[in-house]
């Protein structure tokens, strides 16, 4: 039985930060379940295409070389331009004009560049806004990037999850969420959160915007501003990349900045982890039993739906039960007292 019952969704995702990809350099990448190529022309346009040469198969993310605004292939020299068409067989008086790559929408916006996939290819549904305060501050962005062995739904429905704050990040109080609030590709939330810093517990606020299943922008406020661009991209239906982008609004001082960031960056790297444990070995429950205090979860699942097209050859086969496990990962067994005890017994009687 597959992992989920979802397969890979649609939408933009980042495939790199602008920072990762020079002019004139190609690089192998996979998401989607796709290899791909990503590379950027010497107009310094970014590219993401299939990996596979038409011809007879080289990846072209190993090896390739990039020509001005084309492509070469490194098995025999046959050149792509953005489009993915065959513009030159050096050994060949004519093009191969069925020999194409897949092309993938691609933007740079906010130091990220950005791919639209859909498994029908059609054309991008809604458009990637631009946020003030990731746009001409690259001395001030932090980043992070992390593997989850995890579908991309499973981190983004703790979102609407209050009550995991408590248990699993052992904060004092729960977030009161607000207002959580889809609108077509769109979901709006709002909360309210008390954190503790040096000088006490100060009233704060957790707004976040999230534009499809791969961008999220976060603004936490309250005794600083904090703003967290999330961006969750599937390597396939049962894993992920999750990247942070971090900027800290202006405290007047370039030190006290660097500091209040890099102390951010942590923290909220530190829940990543302590979520791990949860993600990688939860199980999907199509349906779950909830508290009546319970979030939004329901609203949630109907709102990550849209990004799924039915394709029964992606689908994952039901499950009788609606209780859909995690692979066993033996080198990952905890290592409980009792376990240890077990050990400690057998080598006194051996």
């Amino acid at each position: 039985m597959s992992r989920y019952p979802f397969p890979v969704p649609y939408g933009w995702f980042q495939v790199a930060w602008s920072s990762e990809l020079a002019v004139g350099e190609a690089r192998a990448a996979y998401h989607f379940g796709q290899h791909l190529v990503l590379w950027r022309d010497d107009e310094g346009a970014p590219h993401v295409q299939d990996a596979f040469c038409p011809h007879l198969g080289a990846h072209i993310g190993h090896g390739g070389t990039v020509h001005g605004c084309e492509i070469r292939c490194p098995f025999h020299g046959w050149m792509f331009d953005a489009d993915g068409c065959n513009t030159d067989i050096p050994y060949a008086d004519r093009v191969n004009r069925k020999g194409r790559l897949r092309t993938y929408p691609t933007i740079e916006r906010n130091g990220l560049v950005m791919t639209w996939y859909h498994p029908g290819q059609v054309a991008p549904l809604w458009d990637v806004p631009e946020f003030a305060e990731f746009t001409g501050n690259d001395d001030q962005v932090i980043t992070r990037r992390f593997t989850i062995a995890a579908a991309w739904q499973e981190l983004a429905e703790n979102g609407v999850d209050s009550a995991h704050f408590r248990y699993v990040h052992h904060t004092a109080d729960v977030p009161v969420l607000e207002v959580y609030e889809p609108n077509g590709p769109l979901a709006t939330m709002r909360s309210a959160q008390k954190f503790v810093t040096p000088q006490g517990v100060v009233e704060g606020r957790i707004d976040v915007d999230t534009f499809g299943p791969g961008l999220t922008f976060t603004h936490f406020s309250g005794f600083v501003d904090l703003y967290l661009l999330g961006c969750n991209t599937p390597i396939d239906a049962e894993n992920c990349e999750l990247q942070f982008t971090f900027v800290v609004g202006d405290l007047g001082d370039e030190a006290t900045n660097s500091s209040v960031g890099k102390a951010f960056a942590a923290e909220i790297s530190q829940q990543v982890e302590e979520d791990r444990m949860i993600w990688e070995h939860k199980a999907h429950i199509v349906r779950p039993a909830l508290a009546t205090t319970d979030g939004p979860f329901t609203k949630f699942r109907k709102w990550a739906a849209q990004f799924y097209v039915d394709d029964p050859a992606d689908a994952a086969p039901p499950s009788e039960t609606g209780v859909y496990p995690p692979p066993v990962w033996f080198d990952r067994m905890d290592d409980a007292p009792a376990k240890a005890t077990v050990s400690a017994r057998l080598d006194d009687e051996y």
